[in-house]
Formats: C-alpha cells, sequence, structure tokens
C-alpha cells in the first residue's frame, strides 16, 4: 500500500454558495422551498466521511492547508479582482464573476482552498509521500484572472502550479483537467507558457462554449502546450481510456514533466445532473491508475489532484474515494450507488463510438504539429 496525502479541512464546508439563483438575473427559482446550489458542502464532506470509515484511511497522511499569501493569489489574478471579492464578502457575499457566487466567509475560505492546493504541493515535492489529493472548496479551473465563474473564486491548480515555479524552482509541469467542463481559467494562464503542459478532455460545447477548442492549442512559446480533447455527450469510460492511451501518454513522455497535477472534477460521472458523459468510478479508478504510473515512470512520483465539480450527490463521492483507493493501491472499501458490474457492460463502457472516435481522431491530427503520435 501507497501512503497518500489528503488535504481537507473543515472550514471549507463554510463556503455559503446556497440557495441556487438564476444565472442571468440572480432571481430565486420560482418554488416554495429554495434549491441549494449543485456546488454545496455536502459534497466534500460525504467524501471525507466514506474516506474516515473505510480501510484507506490507514493509509492517509492528513495534510493542514494554509490561507494562501495575496501575492501568490496575484501571481495569476488581478490586484482588482482580488480585492474586489475581498469587498464583496465583507459586504455579505454575492457574485465574484459569473455564476461565482460567495458569502461572508469565502474570501477566506478560498484562500484556504487555494493554499491547500499549494500545502499538497509542498509534500509531495518537499517530503516522501509523493502523492497527494486536495479536497477543497470552492473549486478553481474556471477562475479567470480578472473574474470568476462557474462556481470558481480563485483558480487552486494555477496558483498551486505557480507555487511549484516559483517556490520549488519546478521547471515542467504537466496539468491534466477531467472535469466534464473545460478549464478555460487554466487554459489562459498558461497559454503562453511552454513549461507548462495542459490537457483538457471534457464534453464539446458544454461549458464555457468559447473554450476547450481543439483548434486553442496554445501562442507564442507555448504553442502546442496546451491540448484539448472534446468529446460528444455519452463517450464514457472506453473513450476517455483511449485519450489517456493515444494522446495524453505519449505526449506526457515527450514533454518529461516534473510534477503532474490533475484538476479531478468528477461531474463526468454516469449520475452527475451537470454533464452528460456515463464515466463510472471504475473509470476514475483507470484514469488515476494511468497518471500515478506516469508520475512513477516521468517524475519520482509525483503527482498532486485537486477536487474541481461533481455534482451527484450520492456517487460523486464514491467516484473521488476510487481515485484515493487507485492512488493507495487498496479498492472494493464500499457497495457503490452504481454498481460497477453492470456498468462495465454499458457499450459506453467498452467501445469507443464512432462520434467519439471521429473527435479522438481530430485532436490527434491537429496536435500531430508537435507531438509524434500514432
Amino acid at each position: 500500500m501507497t501512503q497518500v496525502g489528503l488535504v481537507f479541512s473543515g472550514r471549507y464546508l463554510q463556503h455559503n454558495t446556497n440557495p441556487y439563483r438564476l444565472p442571468l438575473s440572480g432571481g430565486r427559482l420560482p418554488f416554495v422551498e429554495s434549491v441549494d446550489h449543485p456546488s454545496n458542502p455536502r459534497l466534500v464532506e460525504r467524501t471525507m466521511k466514506l474516506v474516515d470509515m473505510s480501510d484507506i484511511n490507514r493509509h492517509i497522511l492528513p495534510i493542514s492547508p494554509y490561507a494562501a499569501p495575496v501575492e501568490a493569489v496575484m501571481t495569476y489574478h488581478t490586484p482588482e479582482y482580488v480585492e474586489r471579492v475581498r469587498q464583496l464578502c465583507a459586504s455579505g457575499g454575492g457574485d465574484a464573476g459569473q455564476g461565482a457566487p460567495v458569502g461572508a466567509d469565502s474570501f477566506d475560505i478560498a484562500l484556504l482552498a487555494a493554499g491547500g492546493v499549494m500545502a499538497a504541493v509542498d509534500v509531495v515535492i518537499t517530503s516522501d509521500v509523493s502523492r497527494a489529493y486536495a479536497l477543497v472548496r470552492p473549486p478553481g479551473h474556471h477562475a479567470m484572472s480578472d473574474t470568476g465563474m462557474g462556481f470558481c473564486v480563485f483558480n487552486n491548480v494555477v496558483i498551486a502550479a505557480r507555487h511549484a515555479q516559483n517556490t520549488h524552482g519546478v521547471a515542467k509541469i504537466l496539468i491534466l483537467d477531467w472535469d466534464v467542463h473545460d478549464g478555460n481559467g487554466t487554459q489562459d494562464a498558461f497559454y503562453d507558457d511552454p513549461n507548462v503542459l495542459f490537457f483538457s478532455i471534457h464534453q464539446d460545447a458544454l461549458y464555457p462554449e468559447q473554450y476547450g477548442l481543439i483548434e486553442q492549442s496554445g501562442a507564442g512559446p507555448g504553442e502546442g502546450h496546451t491540448v484539448n480533447v472534446p468529446l460528444p455527450a455519452g463517450s464514457g469510460d472506453a473513450a476517455y481510456q483511449t485519450v489517456m492511451n493515444e494522446i495524453v501518454e505519449p505526449i506526457a513522455r515527450q514533454f518529461a514533466p516534473q510534477l503532474i497535477m490533475v484538476s479531478a472534477g468528477q461531474d463526468a460521472s454516469c449520475a452527475d445532473p451537470l454533464g452528460r458523459m456515463s464515466v463510472t468510478a471504475g473509470g476514475y479508478r483507470r484514469l488515476t491508475g494511468v497518471m500515478a504510473s506516469l508520475a512513477s515512470e516521468l517524475c519520482d512520483g509525483r503527482i498532486v489532484l485537486a477536487q474541481e465539480g461533481g455534482y451527484a450527490e450520492t456517487y460523486a463521492p464514491y467516484c473521488t474515494l476510487a481515485i484515493l483507493e487507485a492512488l493507495t493501491g487498496h479498492s472494493g472499501c464500499f457497495e457503490e450507488p452504481v454498481a460497477q458490474e453492470r456498468a462495465d457492460r454499458w457499450p459506453s463502457s467498452r467501445v469507443v463510438g464512432h462520434d467519439a472516435r471521429a473527435a479522438i481522431d481530430s485532436a490527434k491530427e491537429h496536435q500531430r504539429s508537435w507531438w509524434t503520435l500514432t
């Protein structure tokens, strides 16, 4: 068994996103009872409870997060945006941008989320523990330099990657985003950086529609270092595994990173209300296995995963647990709400559909301008 660092704090549960409000007007839905926001505290809380009750808890090293210094946040975000979030929270909360709700405590907690991923980076670089998962909220991968987006306030993975570069001298970083939505903020942050290789596997034309296109592949010295693979809805485990085998693995080996990071959004799951990708818990277990193996092969095992999306309240926690099981080498802690044996018989779990195959081939053809792909 492998010891895995796990970042968590009960303070993450205090980030108040409720109630759900309409994206354009900010009004409440016209029901008698308010509707909870999809990104509510129950998701990470239930995941942590599963970990606490499972056998893998014996192989988990608790890591305490710290608040990211404002200077670290401003390695990506503008001072004006950081101050705007601070003032918004001081006045009781509101929207930090486009669908990024915050409450009175959210500024401090968003700093703690970014610092949680930074703490995970510190551990895998400076200790014998080479694998870490940051179970943080609010998520970060949609946040742009000057605005929040899609439930995200500060871009946790970007801030932590810059921390790895600036504090620990890590020269080359690979970031994989398997959230069902494109990691537009992370793409923006590293679009011209040749030292960061960014992959995004996401549902085609979901959110935000103007990002995550195959032809968006980097600029200037970073050309070829953004790899977008938009897949059609319903692609499932087989298509994701094929992307890993045919695109992620060969390009990763050619890039040779010193640190691997994953924006781990479990909203591509077969039960998620915000996505339609049909990935199973077993699929997440296998995706994690690929990335952990690449880390062992290429960068002394150093890998950090950070929580992003995942909104199926009864299933997403099991998907995250499956990821932790893969990292520790221990599986089968609990019976899952979607029976894996049955899910493995779904066509999308076994066969790459024609539309998914075409999408994968298009992404490969575009990336052959910079990478050798068979």
